[in-house]
């Protein structure tokens, strides 16, 4: 098990976005899988991770599939919101002290992508004003 996947799993089963500081390295790149570029830095990374959080850790989140070389994850999880069922897949890589360097999200099926990023809009939004 790659050094830093089972605190990944705490903090989707306790909710806990604080830990978020702790498991983020500063360099750390997220890619949204509706934004174009790349977001670079520990600040948006974690950012866009507890908006994440807080869309799809809803009660009906949850992982399905792991696989595990070294360093990394691909997780794939299924949810559902506002009774779209969304079908995705957390690709994440950790450093050697099992910080999170790399987020990579995938999601379909279009609706699925259309229904989550209206509700990241939302909640970033409510985060920042």
């Amino acid at each position: 098990m790659p050094k830093g996947l089972e605190a990944w799993y705490e903090l989707i089963k306790n909710k806990d976005v604080q830990a978020l500081q702790d498991q983020v390295a500063d360099g750390a790149v997220f890619h949204s899988p509706v934004i174009h570029k790349p977001q670079q830095g520990k600040a948006v990374t974690v950012k866009y991770l507890a908006a994440a959080n807080a869309v799809l850790n809803n009660g009906t989140f949850r992982y399905v599939g792991e696989w595990t070389p070294p360093n990394s994850a691909v997780l794939e999880f299924a949810a559902e919101i506002d009774g779209i069922s969304i079908d995705g897949a957390d690709f994440i890589t950790w450093n050697d002290d099992g910080k999170i360097v790399d987020f990579k999200v995938m999601i379909r099926p279009l609706k699925a992508i259309e229904k989550v990023m209206q509700k990241m809009g939302e909640e970033l939004a409510r985060t920042e004003g």
